[in-house]
């Protein structure tokens, strides 16, 4: 129904006021979730990550829900956990509009929308309220805060965030916020995890904190990603953010600035995740995102060493019923 009647409906209005649309829907008219196919929930697609019991292994990526305001009816859909933002500890406006495009030809989004949020502070208020969600809380810095000080709102967001996420994503990968990947750089990126964790260790019950990373680095810089984490012991990686590449794309929007999403990253982001899980021996859990359009698209990266997978574009443009495909072929392989 989705593909067939709603997407053609959705698609020929502005991709950006269509999701705010969506929301307010969703929101004010919760009872439309029962038309949607109902969502599996079975004991063997039970997966523990981290310390963590995730219902299922399909999440919501980070982007989707920035500021919390749709993790309950987001989950209903059949998500085994929502990850929220990227929040920055001031609200910021992002760039100016307008500022994400669809590239329906090649199944793809190009986003340009800069950590566009209502601050760390919002959303907490809205994550007290959450009972049985799985959250992940993905942090960034502000635009106007200066790389050298960046740490400092990445401590920020976590501080804030702690009593109210279940895990934690540092994202330095981000194409959309001026250079900001350039903290993927070893030595910056390495005093940044490293201070995060020495945070985490003295809390209590410390949460796992994950990296996202970018599917544009080099083989060379994934080495030193693992190189990373082994030392500052963080839980994981996130494979990966969206793309600066522009290749084969043949849609009216492909010269568009930005991070390219969907169908095109698929190849990619399972390239990445079978680098690091056989470069690493599997030493920590990857979860994997980038161009999950079919359930064999997500098997694809539970393959190559994903123990997790998100959606985003392919959510977009597929429906709920992809989330549903996705864990009955699980299921069929169990």
């Amino acid at each position: 129904m989705y593909k067939s009647l709603i997407r053609p409906i959705l698609f020929r209005f502005d991709p950006e006021k269509v999701h705010y649309f969506t929301f307010s829907v969703l929101k004010n008219f919760p009872f439309l979730i029962k038309f949607l196919p109902k969502p599996i929930e079975d004991k063997k697609l039970e997966r523990e990550v981290f310390g963590l019991k995730f219902k299922n292994p399909v999440g919501l990526a980070a982007g989707f829900d920035k500021d919390a305001k749709m993790f309950r009816e987001l989950s209903d859909l059949g998500f085994g956990f929502i990850e929220i933002g990227t929040l920055t500890p001031k609200a910021q406006d992002g760039n100016p509009k307008k500022r994400l495009f669809r590239l329906k030809e090649d199944s793809a989004i190009i986003n340009r929308m800069g950590f566009n949020n209502g601050g760390v502070d919002d959303a907490v208020e809205r994550l007290k309220k959450n009972k049985n969600v799985l959250i992940g809380g993905n942090i960034g810095k502000n635009k106007t805060t200066p790389n050298e000080n960046a740490v400092e709102d990445y401590l920020i967001c976590f501080e804030k965030l702690f009593p109210v996420v279940d895990y934690f994503v540092v994202n330095v990968s981000s194409p959309n916020t001026p250079n900001l990947r350039e903290l993927q750089d070893k030595e910056p990126l390495t005093k940044l995890l490293g201070t995060l964790q020495e945070l985490n260790s003295k809390k209590e019950k410390p949460k796992p904190i994950l990296l996202k990373i970018a599917p544009d680095l080099s083989e060379a810089q994934l080495l030193d990603i693992i190189d990373i984490i082994n030392e500052t012991r963080i839980a994981g990686v996130i494979a990966t953010n969206t793309t600066l590449s522009r290749e084969n794309l043949v849609s009216e929007n492909k010269a568009e600035t930005g991070g390219l999403s969907g169908k095109p990253l698929t190849k990619r982001s399972t390239e990445v995740i079978r680098f690091l899980s056989e470069k690493s021996n599997k030493a920590f859990p990857i979860i994997g995102v980038g161009g999950i359009h079919t359930a064999e698209d997500a098997l694809e990266k539970l393959d190559a060493g994903a123990s997790l997978v998100q959606l985003y574009t392919g959510f977009i443009y597929e429906g709920p019923e992809l989330i549903l495909e996705i864990n009955k072929r699980i299921l069929a392989q169990t």
